[in-house]
């Protein structure tokens, strides 16, 4: 299968000054099909003006995006007829039901009362359908938002940043949705948001920006794995454990009563204990750990907050 989307070399300048600072940066990516592809990076990375130009809303300076295997530029009205999107608050009318909600739709749109029923059940709100939308709590009006945009039966779901605003009920309402619609509808979901605990929970691919530049694209396992394995040291002594393990070459930091050796160091446990023991320190635990995505994606976007998040822990 083709790729729903598929982005090569992209590049977007906003003005025409000299000096213009790209907003998105020889871009390429490749979201699997029926993924929850997560699409991550800081305020001001660039994601929603990649949001735009594959909705066709902008087009990139230079590069070629592609929908389905066809070229966006090209067959752009048919292609974005195979997709849906929901960007922030979805545009509802409160003094109508969530099914009367959805008939506007229908009757721009076409389509049947059953495909009416079919997108309120994905969104498991059928049963609440005859209520009126301002009496929805806030994860129930984005939760008929998604209703709205899978009402064409879509192939592709683009969503920028769909928890913003909402209370913890709400976001979790709406990360279990959209973590199932793959397997509820065989949609492929592309996730931007700036909440990394967010996304981790639902997406079953990454792709992390920064200032317009791709800096990783895989699974959360493939993130974890490249980073290797960092050592976590308690010891009675963790102030001269510290500058032990430095002066062998260690990038260690202290965090509360634990040293962190970096997973980049090719010092391994066994060679750490030795020097420490052999100091005369006495070591109380030792252990390999993987970083959190949190840590990953703070080393992938600020190149100091990895070291600043530990050392602060």
């Amino acid at each position: 299968m083709q790729p729903p989307i598929l982005l090569e070399d992209i590049w977007k300048t906003y003005g025409k000054k000299a000096g213009a600072k790209p907003a998105v940066s020889g871009l390429s990516l490749s979201v699997p099909p029926k993924s929850v592809y997560g699409f991550l990076g800081p305020n001001g990375a660039g994601k929603s003006t990649t949001i735009r130009m594959i909705l066709g809303l902008q087009r990139p300076d230079r590069g070629k995006i592609s929908l389905f295997g066809q070229s966006l530029a090209s067959n752009g009205v048919e292609l974005l007829r195979r997709v849906g999107s929901l960007v922030e608050a979805p545009s509802l009318y409160p003094h109508l039901t969530g099914r009367e909600n959805l008939e506007v739709h229908r009757r721009l749109l076409g389509g049947s009362g059953a495909a009416i029923n079919r997108a309120l059940e994905l969104v498991d709100l059928l049963p609440v359908s005859g209520q009126l939308v301002r009496n929805y709590s806030s994860g129930m009006k984005q939760r008929l938002g998604l209703a709205i945009a899978l009402f064409g039966k879509p192939d592709l779901l683009v969503l920028d940043e769909p928890t913003n605003g909402l209370d913890p009920a709400g976001i979790h309402e709406v990360r279990t949705l959209i973590r199932d619609l793959p397997r509820r509808s065989g949609v492929t979901v592309f996730l931007s948001s700036h909440l990394l605990a967010e996304v981790e929970q639902a997406a079953t691919h990454l792709a992390i920006i920064s200032q317009g530049t791709l800096k990783f694209e895989g699974t959360p396992r493939d993130l974890q794995l490249r980073s290797g394995m960092r050592i976590i040291v308690t010891t009675d002594q963790p102030e001269r454990a510290e500058i032990i393990l430095r002066r062998a070459g260690c990038t260690a930091l202290r965090s509360g009563g634990d040293i962190v050796i970096a997973p980049q160091d090719e010092i391994d446990a066994a060679r750490i204990n030795s020097l420490l023991v052999q100091a005369g320190l006495a070591v109380s635990h030792l252990s390999t750990q993987h970083p959190t995505l949190e840590e990953l994606f703070l080393q992938l976007t600020t190149p100091l907050g990895a070291e600043r998040e530990l050392a602060h822990r």
